[in-house]
């Protein structure tokens, strides 16, 4: 069969589609727990939550599926908080704060890996099946306490050299993603513009130079794509715009409505709201801010910076200052429930390959 291979039997699911783990609310417990009952692997985005949130996600999925599902998390970035920097930012930011009613600015704390470190722990101790990382690359001695507990460990790349990196501290699969992907650029080595290689490209390429089972990434939203995939080498895709307007999805309506009615030629890569180049849908807020972008805080630091008023514009309507995170694939979104999404992409594989069988 079409989905049989090492990474579906390593994952220890039906078919090879991966739902991406996007942190900040949108991998609800119960959209990861769709995806894995309806054969594929659920991904927890818990790259924002705190250790506490993290723990509780993961039992309520639980509860929710018996099925194998992933944690994904973000390798920490550490750098100096320059006071010069972020008073400049704050106050470039602050007609969005007064817009938006947001009285107090918020506090930027000294970046420490305290909670990267304690969330590994906890997938440890709660047996999590599967382990995604996006950012960069843990280190050796976590890499072995995860494989001692026989948890499947997935790295990100978005070149052949960072596949190659992956490979080389031990993880068992890793994501190639592709320029086309939406939300953040997952680069660690060297710069980010030198890294957007489409999927197309991108897949062949890291199949012919790792060992490791290889997913694709990047503007992937149907059968098509799955089948396409698979047949530039890629045991499995990863997709993750396509299950943001699930019904299980933890976005806002706003959010929804707005990839489903965005174009194509309507996307962006910015790091005007968390100083973190990502794809997303370009808005006032981009606009108005990209003339700084250069001049921004790092990653996570802007992120912080920026979070009261993507919050506050959720709440007050108002999606042209919301990080609107989406893929260059839009107008294969669709409104149904996760489960749906899934059958429809198998459907429609399992409808090409009988057809292409049938005109042999």
């Amino acid at each position: 069969m079409w989905y049989e291979n090492k990474l579906t039997n390593e994952l220890g699911v039906k078919y090879p589609i991966i739902q991406a783990g996007m942190a900040g609310g949108t991998t609800t417990p119960e959209l990861v727990a769709a995806v894995s009952n309806a054969g594929g692997l659920g991904t927890l985005g818990a790259g924002y939550m705190s250790p506490e949130q993290t723990r509780e996600c993961i039992r309520k999925i639980k509860q929710l599926t018996d099925q194998s599902f992933a944690v994904n998390l973000f390798i920490p970035e550490t750098p100096n908080v320059l006071e010069e920097e972020v008073e400049q930012a704050n106050e470039w930011l602050r007609p969005f704060r007064e817009a938006l009613k947001i009285a107090e600015t918020p506090e930027v704390n000294e970046i420490t890996t305290a909670t990267f470190e304690k969330q590994i722990e906890i997938i440890m101790e709660e047996q999590v099946p599967v382990c995604s990382f996006t950012f960069g690359l843990p280190s050796k001695v976590i890499v072995q306490q995860l494989k001692e507990k026989r948890i499947m460990l997935v790295g990100t790349a978005t070149t052949v050299e960072e596949a190659k990196a992956n490979e080389a501290i031990g993880m068992d699969m890793v994501v190639m993603q592709g320029s086309e992907a939406g939300g953040h650029r997952g680069t660690f080595l060297g710069s980010f513009d030198e890294a957007m290689i489409g999927t197309m490209a991108l897949i062949p390429q890291a199949v012919d130079q790792v060992h490791i089972p290889v997913i694709a990434a990047g503007g992937i939203s149907d059968g098509r794509g799955v089948l396409a995939a698979l047949v530039l080498g890629a045991q499995g895709v990863q997709m993750g715009t396509a299950f943001l307007t699930s019904s299980e999805s933890g976005v806002n309506m706003q959010y929804k409505e707005a990839i489903l009615n965005t174009k194509e030629d309507q996307l962006v890569v910015t790091s005007t709201f968390s100083g973190k180049p990502a794809r997303g849908i370009r808005n006032d807020f981009i606009t108005k801010m990209e003339k700084y972008e250069m001049e921004l805080p790092a990653y996570p630091i802007q992120n912080t910076l920026t979070k009261p008023i993507r919050s506050e514009a959720g709440k007050q309507n108002r999606p042209e200052w919301m990080s609107m995170w989406c893929g260059q694939n839009p107008r294969s979104c669709k409104q149904q429930s996760a489960s749906e999404i899934v059958a429809a992409i198998i459907a429609q594989v399992e409808q090409i390959i009988n057809g292409q069988k049938s005109k042999a």
